[in-house]
């Protein structure tokens, strides 16, 4: 997603988000484990793909005090 989408998702959608990629990490780096990945690159696109969302999530958090 690009990071206007992310902007304009309410918190528990982006949660939900946040959650739906931190699956999809988990299962990559347990199928690495077995066999070397297709796109390793993928793996890192996603640690920063919720690093974005979990900052953005926390900025929503700090504008709303």
């Amino acid at each position: 997603m690009d990071t206007k989408e992310l902007r304009d998702l309410p918190p528990a959608e982006l949660q939900s988000e946040i959650a739906k990629s931190q699956e999809k990490l988990w299962k990559l780096r347990f199928q690495a484990r077995g066999e070397p990945l297709e796109k390793p690159h993928e793996v890192r696109r996603l640690r920063r793909e919720i690093a974005r969302m979990r900052t953005i999530l926390r900025e929503k958090e700090l504008a709303a005090q």
